[in-house]
C-alpha cells in the first residue's frame, strides 16, 4: 500500500469528514486533505487524526477540480514515489478493500489509468433525491468513458495531462478523462463497491440546483471538447435545449392557433420520453419502482439543466467569472 496516496477534498462536511478520514488512515498511506474554508473545525479534526492539511487559498475562485490538483501536488511534494493516487470526496467513506482491489487492477492492465468502481448512497431511504443519486451511480461495468469524484488513477497518467482544469465549476471527472483518453489511457469501470456517499439531499430545491449544476457541465464539456470525433456531451446538451426549452416554447407559441391543442400535445410526447426512459432504465436491471422514479425526474430534469445552459452561455458571452452552484449544507 506504499504505492498509494489519497486526495480527500471538504468543506463543512462535518461528521462525513470523520467517517471518510477514519475509512482511508487504516491502510498506513499518506493523506492529503484539502479544506475550502471549512468553520466547523475541519482543519483541527484532520489535523487531529495525523493527516497532511492544505488550506485552499479562497482568494481564487474556488473549484473541487482546483481543490485536487492542490491536494495531489502536496501529496507528490510529501509521497514522491508513489505510483497511484486514490481521489475521494470528504462526503464519502471508502470501504474496505477497495484500494487492494484497485490497485491491483491498475498493475494487471498497464493501459487502464483510471479505475473506479460503484459509488453508493449511504441513506437511500431517506429521500428521493437520495434515492435518484443512488440509480444514477449504478453504471455498466467495463471499458468507460468517464469516472466520477471517487476514482484511483495512474500518477504518471495524471501528471502527463496536467491534472484536472481547476476552472471548470463541474464535470471536471469526464473532462480530465476526455484527454486521459487521447493520450492513450483506457477508464475503467469494476464490479466492486467503492464508496460510500452521504448526499442528504432532503428539498426540491437541492435537487433543482444540482441539475442546474449538471446541466452547466454539459455545455462547458460540449464548448471545449465538442468537436468531432469526441463530441463529449454535445448529444446531450441538444437533448436539454430541446425537451427543455424549443418544445415548451413551440407549445406555448402556436397554443392560441391550436385551441390549447398543442400543450395537450406536449404533455403527450413527455409522457412518451418518460416512457422510453422508463424501459431502457427497466432493461438495465432497475427495479419497477426506481425505474417510474428515474424516469420521471429525467423529464423534470430537463428544465434546470437548461437553467445551467443558458447560464454558462451568458458568462461565456459576458466573459463573467463562473461560480460554484452549491446544493449541499453544511453537515453537523
Amino acid at each position: 500500500m506504499h504505492q498509494i496516496g489519497i486526495v480527500l477534498i471538504g468543506r463543512n462536511e462535518g461528521n462525513r469528514l470523520k467517517k471518510c478520514l477514519l475509512s482511508v488512515l487504516s491502510e498506513a498511506i499518506a493523506v492529503v486533505y484539502v479544506d475550502s474554508g471549512s468553520t466547523d473545525g475541519s482543519v483541527a479534526l484532520a489535523r487531529s487524526l495525523g493527516v497532511h492539511v492544505v488550506d485552499l487559498d479562497l482568494s481564487i475562485p474556488f473549484t473541487a477540480a482546483r481543490a485536487r490538483n492542490t491536494g495531489f501536488e502536496y501529496l507528490l511534494q510529501v509521497e514522491p514515489n508513489i505510483e497511484f493516487v486514490q481521489f475521494v470526496d470528504g462526503d464519502c467513506q471508502v470501504v474496505q478493500g477497495w484500494l487492494e482491489l484497485a490497485v491491483q487492477e491498475l498493475i494487471s492492465r498497464p493501459d487502464v489509468v483510471v479505475v473506479c468502481g460503484r459509488r453508493r448512497e449511504e441513506l437511500p431511504d431517506n429521500s428521493i433525491y437520495n434515492r435518484l443519486c443512488d440509480i444514477e451511480w449504478d453504471t455498466p461495468i467495463g471499458e468507460a468513458k468517464a469516472c466520477g469524484g471517487d476514482a484511483m488513477m495512474r500518477v504518471l497518467a495524471l501528471k502527463q495531462v496536467g491534472g484536472y482544469n481547476p476552472t471548470l465549476i463541474a464535470g471536471e471527472e469526464p473532462e480530465l478523462c476526455v484527454r486521459l483518453r487521447q493520450a492513450g489511457g483506457k477508464i475503467l469501470r469494476v464490479n466492486a463497491e467503492m464508496t460510500l456517499h452521504d448526499a442528504q439531499i432532503t428539498h426540491f430545491g437541492q435537487w433543482w440546483r444540482r441539475s442546474q449544476r449538471a446541466g452547466h457541465a454539459y455545455a462547458e464539456g460540449s464548448w471545449l471538447h465538442g468537436h468531432p470525433p469526441e463530441r463529449h456531451w454535445v448529444k446531450e446538451s441538444r437533448s436539454i435545449w430541446f425537451w427543455g426549452l424549443l418544445l415548451p416554447l413551440l407549445a406555448i407559441a402556436t397554443a392560441w392557433l391550436t385551441s390549447g391543442l398543442s400543450i395537450l400535445l406536449l404533455l403527450v410526447v413527455y409522457a412518451i420520453l418518460g416512457y422510453k426512459v422508463y424501459k431502457s432504465t427497466l432493461k438495465q436491471g432497475f427495479k419497477s419502482d426506481d425505474a417510474i422514479l428515474y424516469s420521471l425526474f429525467c423529464m423534470l430534469g430537463k428544465f434546470p439543466q437548461v437553467q445551467g445552459q443558458v447560464q454558462f452561455q451568458l458568462s461565456r458571452l459576458l466573459k463573467r467569472q463562473r461560480t460554484l452552484i452549491e446544493y449541499k449544507k453544511a453537515a453537523l
